[in-house]
């Protein structure tokens, strides 16, 4: 197993779609579309995040994770991650190598609670002022909650009004979405 950067591409969109879609589930709605549209057009052309897969021996990604920038370009968010088998191992083997190789800041979700994320590696935890708590990597510059810079992003009200009022947009965004999951799970 190795962990390799996607390079832009078709490939790299059909796993940021499959991502997307593991996530979000079949029932968010337009969630995983307008993720997947935002980090393809506002995200990638500007350096600001990268795709990071947990190949097994056959080349195949068993595990994903989007890395976003920090606004200082310093620090890297885990930003959406996923494991593409039943088990949660190769997620946390991806994150793993990420933890020690990037300066990596996660915050504990549902499905990544703090004591998964400490399982993959993040090891110093701070705390902000509403009890909020922020994982950090050992390469991660910060030491304070209040030197943590926020993650770049986009606005997700922005990128539903453009599928809002270009219909030929989102119909392009839908379809490039569909054929990504699809390739992804016929390995093309």
């Amino acid at each position: 197993m190795r962990v390799v950067s996607l390079e832009p591409g078709q490939w790299r969109d059909a796993c940021l779609a499959r991502l997307c879609a593991a996530v979000y589930g079949t029932t968010a709605g337009l969630a995983p579309l307008v993720a997947f549209s935002g980090t393809r057009h506002l995200l990638f052309p500007g350096e600001a995040a990268r795709l990071w897969a947990l190949l097994g021996d056959d080349a195949v990604p068993l595990a994903l994770a989007l890395l976003v920038l920090d606004e200082a370009g310093e620090g890297m968010t885990l930003h959406l991650s996923a494991s593409l088998q039943e088990s949660r191992e190769p997620q946390q083997r991806l994150i793993r190598e990420l933890a020690l190789n990037a300066p990596l800041r996660v915050l504990p979700t549902a499905e990544a609670d703090e004591a998964f994320l400490r399982e993959c590696g993040i090891t110093r935890w701070v705390e902000d002022d509403r009890g909020r708590r922020t994982g950090l990597s050992g390469r991660h510059p910060a030491a304070l909650t209040g030197e943590l810079m926020p993650a770049l992003g986009f606005d997700e009200q922005d990128v539903l009004r453009r599928f809002k009022h270009d219909k030929r947009f989102f119909e392009a965004e839908k379809a490039a979405f569909i054929a990504g999951v699809s390739s992804f799970a016929s390995g093309a």
